[in-house]
């Protein structure tokens, strides 16, 4: 038995010999075998993995390209609470009202961090600007980052600064609110729409008004411009002239101006921002797996993401400095001379810099465009596939005179009912925006790391046949009483999530929705073009949750 002993002892010390290795470089790999070990370590208590995670991707192959319905299948199998692997990172996914309600607002504070997400982090400054809850931004499968701040005292005083700065710019209902801003873009919308009989063109071509530049269309005097259209009882697609529209209202607030919608620079700066999300969407695997962004080729959306990003951030320094150059101490107009008038101040803000304020604004454009634009899209999608709802629509419009406003909403309770029923059915974020836990906590029995990165899934919320009945039917019944007043805030309803991150400008998205939905619907009736198959409502899962591109007709009223 000595004998024995004694040969493994002389063949363990032969090994580095033998292979050319020293001892030091012996202990250096046994460190690192160590410290692997330690990383891999499943904590104990953690939520249970649902089966089908292989090593270093996870669950991402699991997940495969449905992966809204495949957590709904898992929540059938491991319940409200469990855990996702994400490459080699841990995601505790949060379903059900119950579960989520707890951490998003019984303790916010618990769960209000954010995970790091290299991909999303670069394009939003690492932190520098977020004030926003996003929009659900995320995703090549659901779990990205979106805004890269860490929950801290930084945080909270741009968050508090720049909510008190959007209401004193018209996110309010009342006095100074922004709401002619939003209806005179509506109006744009509906003059696209609209047939405008021009005398020096022939009759039988359907026009529309284009609310852009002043032109000379008849080579004798300035008019404005008028383009041949085939909208008028034709098939056409409505997203460019809802996203252009939307985006203005944010040029009103942020720069105290509008663009025209055939400006070059506001053509640049739309077009940038709709590439930017798109390249990130499609390039969540870098975010995933950082060190891909060094591999030439498999880089390419990282790429992509800077390029864009130097033309906003191109755009965003041009308006900087001509804010700079008419600043008004006394009077400030508009966002960004409000964020000079604290960079001068320090009042509010600690340490605040001149890139915070581009990172700021940005991110004015990035949360306030995409998902208030594609929820929109939604609800006209839905008034084509359900004609008598489109109906009863048009007759509470019907009674109200004149363009429908603000101080209307309580009298269209229906109408306000079809809206929320939308943001239900297709959340446009439906995995909310991934929080991280500020310290270790327990839920439903499990204890959660501190740093753990937690999905809520909203879409769990919203499509539960606990709180609604048959949830893949559009009923905007469910948000009516007996008496057919709106249910504002029923259980399991949080499309613009809760507690701490809250999406600050949800009061301006439910202006927007209303103003530009009412308008729209006011003055046509909208229907799927003859013989045309009936709209995908699957929806498309990127950033956002984005309808699958399609074609409607508008008849005017």
């Amino acid at each position: 038995m000595a004998a024995v002993v004694s040969w493994i002892s002389e063949s363990v010390q032969e090994i580095p010999q033998i292979s050319g290795l020293t001892l030091q470089t012996c202990l250096v790999f046994f460190a690192a075998f160590l410290l692997t070990c330690a990383l891999l370590r499943r904590p104990r208590n953690l939520p249970p993995y649902p089966a089908g995670h292989v090593p270093v991707l996870g669950h991402l192959l699991a997940l495969g390209r449905a992966p809204l319905l495949k957590l709904t299948a898992w929540r059938r199998q491991y319940g409200d609470v469990f855990t996702v692997r994400m490459g080699m990172e841990d995601v505790v996914v949060l379903n059900g009202y119950t579960a989520v309600k707890d951490a998003l607002v019984d303790r916010s504070e618990l769960f209000a961090s954010r995970p790091p997400n290299y991909l999303f982090d670069s394009s939003v400054g690492f932190g520098k600007g977020e004030t926003f809850k996003f929009s659900n931004l995320f995703v090549l499968f659901i779990l990205s980052n979106i805004g890269a701040a860490r929950w801290g005292t930084g945080l909270k005083q741009r968050r508090r600064f720049a909510t008190a700065a959007l209401k004193h710019l018209g996110m309010k209902v009342g006095t100074g609110s922004v709401e002619d801003n939003i209806r005179q873009e509506a109006s744009y919308v509906r003059a696209t729409l609209t047939p405008s009989p021009h005398p020096s063109l022939p009759p039988s071509l359907c026009l529309y008004l284009c609310p852009s530049t002043i032109v000379d269309v008849t080579g004798a005097r300035p008019t404005y411009n008028l383009q041949i259209a085939e909208y008028h009882g034709q098939p056409f697609a409505i997203s460019n002239d809802m996203k252009v529209a939307v985006a203005n209202v944010i040029c009103s607030m942020a720069f105290g101006r509008r663009y025209g919608y055939e400006d070059e620079t506001f053509r640049e700066l739309s077009e940038a921002i709709r590439n930017l999300l798109a390249e990130i969407g499609s390039g969540q695997f870098i975010s995933v797996f950082p060190l891909l962004r060094f591999v030439p080729g498999v880089n390419r959306a990282c790429k992509e993401v800077l390029k864009h990003l130097s033309k906003i951030h191109e755009v965003l320094w041009d308006e900087i400095a001509r804010h700079r150059e008419n600043f008004d101490r006394e009077n400030p107009r508009d966002f960004l001379d409000f964020c000079l008038l604290e960079l001068e101040q320090r009042e509010k803000v600690e340490g605040l810099t001149e890139e915070n304020v581009l990172y700021m604004a940005q991110n004015l454009f990035l949360a306030g465009t995409d998902t208030t634009a594609n929820t929109l899209l939604w609800s006209l999608l839905y008034m084509t596939l359900n004609p008598d709802i489109q109906n009863k629509v048009h007759e509470e419009l019907d009674a109200v005179l004149g363009v429908p406003a603000l101080s209307h909403r309580s009298q269209l309770p229906y109408v306000n009912a079809c809206l929320l029923e939308t943001l239900r059915i297709r959340t446009i974020l439906p995995f909310a925006v991934p929080h991280a836990t500020t310290k270790a906590v327990r839920t439903q029995g499990f204890d959660i790391p501190r740093g753990t990165q937690v999905l809520p899934n909203l879409y769990s919320l919203h499509m539960d046949p606990a709180f609604w009945p048959d949830p893949d039917r559009f009923d905007p019944g469910r948000f009516l009483d007996a008496e057919g007043n709106l249910i504002n805030k029923p259980q399991s309803f949080m499309p613009f999530s809760g507690g701490r991150r809250v999406c600050l400008g949800e009061q301006l998205a439910r202006m927007e929705l209303f103003l530009f939905f009412s308008t729209l619907l006011q003055s046509f009736n909208f229907k799927t073009p003859e013989g045309a198959p009936a709209p995908n409502t699957d929806g498309v899962l990127g950033l956002t949750l984005v309808p699958h591109p399609f074609q409607l007709c508008a008849m005017p009223r």
